[in-house]
């Protein structure tokens, strides 16, 4: 019964996947997630029923449209196949418990975020406050309400948190270092994950991203690099992992 569980779980990511790549790239242009219709980017071409199967579909197409044969983006593919990745682990870790279903809202979110934070450079209010709110709603049944609006506290001291670390580093390049949509997810880092594990994301995000920054910047010094992306990737290591920084730290 695991076992299936398990697989339905994943096949739901890959599906899931797919929407969220929708909304990743519609939703930052004010565009309907869905209206018009997948379809080939560089001839309009319709996607078919057998054409929108994740991952599946663009093995069998060889990575090309159908009719024109470019070339189909392969972060769509990714985020599909990531999607049902994380689902599957995060069933693993928690079984089908109150503690999964934010886990799925959070996850959702970050590849939402990874997806319009690659492509646009920005992290979409609406995104942020739906998560915010479906978290805050599970965290009652996990933690009962008192402990529930305590992680909204902690919310609040992430964001401000990095808030002086976007003053700091302001300061010290002499330009915007951080978006305000970096900040404003640290809300939502601190409201699922507590403050512990929410400023450690900062710091592995940074240790992520330092050597791909240092290539990007290399072969252009003017380019600006998303930091969202990075601190997705931290905070979904640290969720699932289940990592016990304060442990950590105690024991150093």
């Amino acid at each position: 019964m695991t076992l299936y569980y398990a697989v339905i779980t994943f096949i739901f990511g890959l599906v899931l996947g797919s929407f969220y790549t929708v909304v990743g790239e519609r939703m930052p242009e004010g565009k309907s997630i869905v209206s018009p219709p997948s379809h080939c980017p560089n001839c309009g071409h319709v996607l078919k029923f057998y054409e929108l199967i994740p991952v599946f579909s663009f093995i069998f197409l060889r990575g090309k449209c159908s009719k024109c044969k470019s070339k189909i983006p392969v972060l769509s593919t990714l985020m599909e196949l990531l999607t049902g990745i994380l689902f599957l682990i995060a069933f693993l870790v928690f079984g089908i418990s109150i503690k999964f279903f934010i886990a799925l809202v959070f996850i959702s979110m970050l590849i939402i975020i990874i997806v319009s934070d690659i492509r646009y450079m920005l992290i979409d209010d609406e995104v942020l406050i739906i998560a915010s709110v479906l978290i805050f709603i599970l965290s009652i049944f996990e933690y009962g309400i008192k402990d529930a609006l305590l992680y909204v506290l902690y919310g609040v001291i992430c964001f401000i948190v990095m808030f002086l670390i976007k003053i700091l580093g302001d300061f010290i390049f002499k330009k915007e270092s951080m978006g305000g949509g970096d900040i404003k997810l640290m809300f939502v880092f601190g409201l699922t994950m507590g403050i512990p594990s929410s400023i450690a994301s900062i710091f592995l995000a940074s240790f992520i991203g330092l050597p791909i920054s240092l290539i990007m910047l290399k072969k252009n010094s003017n380019h600006e690099l998303p930091f969202g992306p990075y601190l997705s990737i931290a905070a979904i290591i640290l969720f699932l992992s289940q990592i016990d920084i304060v442990n950590i730290l105690v024991n150093m």
